[in-house]
């Protein structure tokens, strides 16, 4: 949640981190929806709630993003920066699974 909120108040630092863009508006809209799903599944967290579609949406992003940071990253498309994204984005998916099956053994 913190780079997508970093990609839209100071896209210029976001771009010296991560690389020179050509699309602002894709970054800024990445950053929306990102900054979106990281509230609702810290609301769902604060408010200690457990759905099947809290833990799909999760497990969906950080399995989404997890793919696209290590697949764009080892084509050389994206700054290597974004594979320690990737690496991040893993261990949440990996924190939703256990969360999603920890009652079904």
């Amino acid at each position: 949640m913190v780079t997508a909120l970093w990609a839209l108040f100071s896209v210029d630092t976001f771009q010296k981190v991560t690389g020179p863009k050509t699309d602002v508006w894709l970054v800024k809209t990445v950053g929306v929806l990102v900054a979106a799903i990281g509230g609702a599944l810290g609301v769902a967290g604060y408010r200690r709630r457990e759905t099947p579609e809290i833990g799909l949406l999760g497990a969906g992003s950080a399995g989404g993003l997890a793919g696209i940071d290590t697949y764009y990253t080892a084509k050389g498309r994206i700054s290597p920066v974004y594979a320690l994204d990737g690496l991040a984005e893993l261990v949440f998916l990996g924190c939703w699974i256990y969360v999603l099956t920890r009652g079904k053994r």
